[in-house]
This record gives C-alpha cells, structure tokens and sequence, in this order.
C-alpha cells in the first residue's frame, strides 16, 4: 500500500465518521422532540391490559410483553 493510497482511505474514513455524527446531531434535533409522546411525571395511569386483551393506557404500537392486568 502506498501512501497516496492511505492517505485518501484515511480520509474517506474520516469523512464518512464525520457525515454520520452530524446525521445523527439533525436526526435528534429534527425527529426526538417533535415526533415523541408527551411524557409525564407519572401522573397519568399506567399501561395495564383489559380483560378483552386490549391495552389501555399505552400511545405505542409496539406493546411490551408481561405487562399487568388492569384492575
């Protein structure tokens, strides 16, 4: 290997480390904060499933497993 040839891979590299830290800086700044649910501090009820297996409480489509019973 040459050290023309390791310079450019070199900075390639670099290139492609300093593309995908900024992506991920626009992405949180863009999606994180407008696209999540409002969170609370607990003051709403928790996620439980009904006797029909439906969830309440929950504003995800994706539903963990094992979660409690409603009451």
């Amino acid at each position: 290997m040459k050290l023309n040839e390791l310079a450019k891979g070199s900075s390639v590299m670099l290139g492609v480390i300093v593309a995908g830290y900024l992506s991920t800086i626009y992405v949180d700044q863009r999606f994180a904060t407008s696209s999540a649910p409002a969170q609370t501090n607990g003051a709403g009820p928790p996620a439980c499933v009904d006797a029909d297996g439906s969830w309440k409480n929950w504003p995800w489509p994706n539903v963990p497993a094992l979660s409690p019973k409603c009451r």
